[in-house]
């Protein structure tokens, strides 16, 4: 069995929301006050029988009317549906645990179990006619805090809800829950053998070699372990006599002050004795770390994340104890659930990897049934399946829940597709709250830079530049397409050159790139297309594409320099014809005619066709035929990804320089204006 979905009410950030859960490893991700942790706490006030179930004011979801509050009082249920897993066998412990639960007795089972937090109902006339004259809402919370709170009280239900049959507590605590959250002291929880965890796994894998040997018998395996235990307790015996022996002078001394101070009134006599078992000796152990070369030193000596691998080894272990029903009887437990809370807190990329392959072959070996793992982490996620991925997202006060895995067209060409991009870099768009989706390494260099030069901060916005390697939106819009089920509710900017083209119609050969200015030109001899936008803003909820001008566009480089044609720190130092681009500048800030720029031109034949392309056409003016020409001398002579970190480098100086006489005016794209005000209102 597993838990199938989780259905919560009125609990912290969810309003009502139901949760789907894999049959095994569960990957919770999502921005900051998304819910992650408020979810695993869900879960735990279902099954942690060891956690405390009492809730208080905060933990109400407090998106409410005031008319709601008004009618009723407020109730908190969290309820978990469990079904029966692939391949399970119905005569297992499993169907046994939750039999009195079942909601569905056909295959696959269903059953139920609901936490309920509410106000009986022999207070509910009180309640009502205490809050039927509140003027807002935070003067009815109050109410409800000073006055009813303290009389709120907590079931676990189980089957149908409705009819509130309470779960057995027999049967609960054969849930075995485990919950490491973000914040845990694991010197604490595991260095002494004092410590129950330790302790608890020492005493179960103490003479393992006979526990675990499946030929001999149990009476067999008992009595073997009896004569060990015996033969301790003899060398035990000698030892603490050895001690008596060395204290008999000592400890008259030691009794004598006893005996003064009146402890040994009524011929009551004070004196040491003692036996010392195997199990009593765990007190003497402490965990330490052994390298190669022989050292040894204490694991309280080692790094955080180290302990923290070392700690949920042994909790795994202890979990395995748990389920043991040959070592616990029928105290044994039957569903092992492990829940875990940022674990990369303490773990650098590599271990992290190394986790999660940890995690799952438990999962295989069948130590944990099922696992949770609230994560902030893009190495994380890039290393699970997208099946695996649970995304959280709080926009407004409402959290929506989405399902990276079942948003893909059945033939799951972009599934691959987007499981292959999604490494560490580009996993960051599952994270962020609003995305920025470019073709090349030039835009995702820029971005940022040009919204600083626009007022906005991306970083503050939580907006994420993911650079998508082409034009290849479509694989990626599925995940975020909110007109569709399972989407992860993000606003979604596609920035997507114009990239003209013609080809001639006499010919097979495909279109190749051309300028603006030679766009329509010669309809005649050529057939001409450019790139078109999936969705115009103002077309979709939360996906807009934004392009260069129809007339005068191409690409980012090309579009740079239309608008900032005389603007000389454009021209970095990998450019090509540095000094050829500079004097076409000087030319446009003197207002000189296209004639003269004709003239600076080196001959080639690239040059010769832009000369061409200018002169034929007859739509454009002056004006824009110049700009067009230095436009297309900046695009031939750049190489994009070194010019855009240098350009990057300088616009950022620039910017720094605001307000002073070094300070030179940069225009950003309009498109690209627009994009950043779509994206932010």
């Amino acid at each position: 069995m597993y838990i199938h979905k989780m259905i919560i009410d009125n609990f912290r950030n969810f309003k009502r929301q139901v949760i789907e859960f894999n049959d095994g490893v569960n990957v919770i991700i999502g921005h900051n006050n998304a819910g992650k942790t408020n979810l695993l706490k869900a879960l735990a006030l279902v099954l942690d029988s060891q956690g405390t179930k009492r809730l208080d004011i905060d933990d109400f979801n407090k998106n409410v009317a005031l008319s709601e509050l008004i009618e009723n009082p407020p109730r908190i249920t969290i309820s978990l549906v469990i079904k029966q897993s692939l391949n399970e066998d119905l005569n297992s412990d499993d169907l046994v645990t939750v039999g009195n639960w079942l909601t569905k007795l056909d295959e696959p089972y269903e059953a139920m179990v609901t936490y309920d937090f509410f106000l009986p109902e022999k207070e509910r006339a009180r309640y009502l006619d205490n809050i039927k004259n509140s003027p807002d809402l935070d003067s009815a919370w109050k109410i409800i805090k000073h006055d009813f709170i303290r009389l709120y009280v907590h079931k676990i239900w189980g089957g149908d809800k409705t009819v509130q049959n309470t779960a057995e507590g027999e049967f609960l605590q054969k849930f075995d829950f485990q919950f490491l959250d973000a914040i845990r002291d694991v010197e604490r929880d595991m260095f002494s053998g004092r410590n129950t965890l330790l302790k608890d796994v020492l005493e179960f894998f103490m003479d393992y070699e006979i526990k675990s040997d499946v030929v001999k018998s149990d009476e067999v395996k008992k009595t073997e372990i009896k004569k060990k235990q015996m033969e301790f307790s003899e060398i035990a015996g000698t030892l603490l006599r050895d001690l008596q022996d060395r204290m008999s002078v000592g400890k008259e001394h030691i009794l004598s002050y006893a005996k003064d101070t009146g402890a040994s009134f009524n011929k009551a006599i004070p004196n040491f004795e003692g036996s010392l078992s195997d199990v009593e000796m765990f007190s003497a152990l402490r965990l330490i770390v052994e390298f190669e070369t022989g050292i040894k030193i204490p694991a309280s000596h080692n790094g955080l994340g180290y302990n923290n691998l070392i700690f949920m080894s042994l909790l795994l272990s202890k979990m395995q104890v748990n389920a043991d029903g040959g070592y616990l009887g029928s105290n044994a437990k039957v569903f092992p659930i492990l829940a875990i809370e940022e674990p990369e807190a303490h773990l650098h990329p590599a271990m992290q990897y190394q986790f999660l392959k940890f995690l799952k072959k438990n999962k295989i070996d069948k130590k944990v049934r099922q696992i949770f793992v609230t994560s902030h982490s893009t190495h994380i996620t890039s290393s699970v399946a997208l099946d695996e991925i649970i995304c959280l997202h709080n926009e407004g006060g409402t959290t929506s829940i989405g399902y990276p895995g079942k948003v893909f067209p059945t033939d799951e060409n972009s599934k691959k597709y987007v499981q292959r991009f999604l490494d560490a870099t580009k996993s960051d768009m599952l994270f962020a709250q609003k995305i920025i989706l470019v073709e090349g390494l030039a835009e995702q260099l820029l971005l940022s830079v040009f919204a600083e030069y626009e007022g906005v901060s991306l970083e503050e916005n939580h907006i994420a530049v993911i650079n998508v390697g082409g034009r290849y939106f479509n694989h990626f819009l599925h995940l975020f397409d909110t007109e569709k089920a399972n989407t992860l509710n993000k606003r979604i900017v596609c920035l997507t050159d114009q990239d003209p083209e013609r080809k001639k119609k006499s010919s097979n050969t495909n279109f190749k790139k051309c300028y603006p200015f030679e766009y329509d030109a010669n309809t005649e001899e050529y057939e001409y297309k450019r790139n078109n936008l999936l969705y115009q803003p103002g077309t979709h909820p939360n996906i807009a594409f934004f392009s260069q001008d129809k007339v005068e566009g191409k690409t980012l480089e090309y579009d740079l320099i239309l608008v900032n044609p005389s603007l000389e720190i454009l021209v970095t130092d990998s450019m090509k014809n540095q000094d050829e681009i500079k004097s076409l500048m000087r030319l446009y800030t003197d207002g000189k005619p296209q004639t003269d720029y004709e003239s600076i031109l080196r001959k080639s034949d690239e040059n010769k066709r832009i000369i061409e392309g200018i002169n034929q056409n007859t739509s454009w003016n002056e004006k824009q035929k110049c700009r067009g020409l230095i436009a297309s001398r900046y695009l031939n002579s750049v190489g994009k990804g070194e010019n855009a970190l240098e350009l990057a480098y300088i616009l950022d100086e620039n910017l720094q320089n605001k307000g002073t006489d070094k300070y030179k005016k940069f225009i950003v794209p309009d498109y690209i204006k627009e994009a950043i005000a779509w994206l932010c209102k």
